[in-house]
């Protein structure tokens, strides 16, 4: 059974800093390119980075030079680092992992971005 948990959602201040981590388990961890998406209220849901498994990395436009996106495969952990995180970056942030047709979802964790 696979299972992706996030953690280390919260509130966060503009300009501040934030690391999301998903612990995943039941899979062969290294061959899964792995990705956080986040969906805002009213919003549809968006990829916000991603990492294969050879470790190349792609972001959305409004999060490059803010986030960063790395794996651990001896902890088959992924993290996303937020850097100056904005208002508009509240969202609910969900990991995903993913090869060829087969991909898993984890529940998610909120952030919110607000002074």
């Amino acid at each position: 059974q696979v299972q992706l948990v996030e953690s280390g959602g919260g509130l966060v201040q503009p300009g501040g800093s934030l690391r999301l981590s998903c612990a995943a388990s039941g899979l062969t961890f290294d061959i899964y390119a792995m990705g956080w998406y986040r969906q805002a209220p009213g919003k549809e849901r968006e990829l916000v980075a991603r990492i294969g498994s050879d470790f190349s990395t792609n972001y959305v436009d409004s999060v490059k030079g803010r986030f960063t996106i790395s794996r651990d495969n001896a902890k088959n952990t992924v993290y996303l680092r937020m850097m100056s995180p904005k208002p508009e970056d509240t969202a609910v942030y969900y990991c995903n992992a993913f090869r060829l047709r087969v991909e898993h979802w984890g529940r998610g964790t909120q952030v919110t971005v607000s002074s």
